[in-house]
Order: structure tokens, then sequence, then C-alpha cells
């Protein structure tokens, strides 16, 4: 059996944080924007300064696990 865990919460922030898709941190207009579906530098950088702090929280402490099989 394998641990698909890793893969699926990678997988489901990827797609939440993706900048632009759902929302924009820091936006071109406002602090927040929502589905703009724009990006910038700034926004790139702190989505993925989120993406990898959740992943370490997610895979590190709270070890998630999923077993399919």
């Amino acid at each position: 059996m394998e641990n698909w865990g890793p893969v699926f919460v990678s997988l489901v922030l990827f797609l939440l944080l993706t900048p632009g898709l759902l929302f924009q941190v820091p936006g071109h207009q406002r602090w927040v924007e929502f589905g703009n579906f724009r990006t910038s530098g700034a926004s790139i950088l702190i989505h993925s300064l989120l993406y990898f702090s959740l992943i370490c929280v997610f895979l590190l402490a709270v070890k998630v696990r999923l077993f399919f099989g």
C-alpha cells in the first residue's frame, strides 16, 4: 500500500493557492482580491510562502496519511 496523503494535500493546496484563481494577496487594487485571474511577482512570492508553510504543517506536524487498496 502506498501513502497518497502527501500527493492529495499537495494537489489541493496547489489548486487553492494558485495566485489569481480563487484569491490574490496582494491584489492590484486592494490587499486581497478574489477571482481576478491576474498575478504579480509579489503575489507569486506570498502564495509560494503560504504553500510551503501549509505543506510543512500538514505533512510534518499533522502527518496526513491516505491509503488506498
